[in-house]
């Protein structure tokens, strides 16, 4: 029992370390579902420790690999000898058809350890899933698969309702292969783990939540993730933003006021008097490289600032590559669509001039000259982009004039700090004029507009 103490401990420790919340109370309460649920079915126990661990749905793309790594289906790697491809792809089409996860799950590991394996020791610990995938090709039996269910099915004739069915067949024929897929991809971190380690496979194999994937790197998938999250984090944000605007409209305490007024009380300060604020909502300014890699950066945060504009009193959004245009129209029409306002921008604002690289110097110089009215003493400026001018003027006059006008301006970059200064980056340039921050992924985001916006 001890070893399976260890092993949610460690099960425990690898979640913390890939970001999901979990507290002495509920390491407990995933000791005691795991002594009330047993051992013996696998999946119940998966269920009962999500359950206990997890606050969301979102983390579980996260907490499964780490408990197949933990609590594997078995040890080493399946008895069965040499493995026929020909063969092994005809056993899977037969578990695709009948939907046999059982029979998915042995075959699985029959791939990774018959066409997975790579290194000429013996001792290699190389298993790659899309060296066996690349050999056994799941998608090609998609048309077998279909064609064997619907001749168990007895179906006949070619009508419209028939066809339907045929697209809603192949669509589920597909959600198998990927379950496959999936299988095979454990499977291979789970021979990997039993060699090197399974802490640090943990740690390096298993992909983060959305949330802390760096934008530069985020696919296309993990986009649509984070715009998804955009009006809940937005909702949390405000809450924090309320609290904040509430506390610091109790002002603080002044002191020549608070000591007058004590005088009534032989000098003791029985009441203290408050420097009383006017509430006054701030106005906000975006400035949004939105070309290449950085564009997703810059469209997550156009978003979420966006959701939040009740606590402002005005806000105004520009976009840039090497020209500026004004997007706050754009991006209003933009919420009901989120996953095409990119394009939408892109497509509706001019953004480019001579060529197509970001300039931020001509970027600044334009706004200060033709949007200089929208920056003022109640204004607090966020300009979002890498610093990379392409070995174009950065225009540091351009920027010192914008922190004149503004009250605060920072500046947040996808980049990694120790790369600013390299190449063409002018981050440090532009970071003596105005305050920079690292903002790589979301939730490093979310942190920053919860402290840096103003109340």
């Amino acid at each position: 029992m001890s070893d399976v103490a260890e092993r949610v401990t460690a099960l425990v420790g690898a979640l913390r370390a890939h970001g999901v919340r979990i507290g002495t109370g509920e390491s407990v309460d995933a000791a005691r579902a795991v002594a009330a649920l047993g051992l013996a079915d696998r999946e119940l126990l998966r269920e009962g420790l999500a359950a206990t661990l997890l606050h969301g749905q979102g983390q579980r793309a996260v907490f499964d690999p780490v408990f197949d790594l933990y609590f594997p289906r078995g040890v080493g790697g399946p008895d069965t000898g040499p493995v026929n491809r020909d063969d092994l792809r005809d056993r899977l089409a037969a578990a695709l058809a009948a939907n046999d996860e059982a029979a998915l799950g042995r075959l699985a590991a029959e791939a990774v350890d018959g066409f997975g394996g790579y290194g000429s020791s013996p001792g290699s610990d190389g298993f790659s899933s899309y060296q066996a995938l690349d050999r056994i090709r799941p998608q090609t039996l998609l048309a077998r698969v279909r064609d064997g269910i619907r001749g168990q099915g007895g179906q006949g004739g070619r009508s419209g309702a028939t066809e339907f069915a045929d697209r809603l067949l192949e669509d589920e024929i597909r959600a198998r292969i990927e379950v496959f897929r999936r299988l095979v991809a454990a499977e291979a971190r789970r021979r990997v783990a039993e060699r090197r380690g399974r802490d640090e496979i943990a740690r390096r194999a298993v992909a983060p939540t959305a949330d802390r994937v760096d934008f530069l790197f985020a696919g296309r998938d993990q986009l649509a993730e984070l715009r998804r999250a955009v009006q809940p984090l937005a909702r949390k944000l405000a809450t924090r933003l309320a609290a904040r605007r509430r506390r610091a409209a109790r002002g603080t305490v002044d002191l020549r006021r608070t000591l007058r007024s004590s005088l009534s009380t032989g000098g003791v300060p029985m009441r203290p008097v408050l420097r009383r604020r006017r509430p006054v909502r701030p106005e906000l300014v975006l400035l949004c490289d939105v070309s290449g890699s950085v564009s997703g950066f810059s469209d997550f945060t156009m978003l979420l600032v966006q959701a939040l504009h009740d606590q402002f009193s005005k806000v105004r959004v520009f976009a840039f590559v090497n020209r500026l245009d004004e997007v706050t129209g754009l991006l209003r029409r933009g919420t009901a669509d989120a996953d095409g306002l990119g394009a939408r921008i892109r497509a509706e604002a001019t953004l480019t001039g001579w060529h197509g690289s970001s300039d931020y110097g001509v970027a600044l110089g334009e706004f200060t000259e033709r949007y200089g009215d929208a920056v003022g003493p109640r204004t607090t400026v966020f300009v979002l982009g890498d610093a990379r001018t392409n070995m174009s003027d950065p225009n540091l006059p351009a920027a010192g004039e914008l922190a004149r006008r503004a009250r605060r301006v920072y500046w947040l970059n996808p980049e990694p700090r120790e790369r600013w200064g390299t190449g063409d980056s002018a981050a440090p340039a532009y970071a003596e004029l105005v305050e920079m921050h690292e903002c790589r992924t979301a939730r490093q985001l979310g942190t920053l507009v919860a402290r840096l916006l103003p109340v």
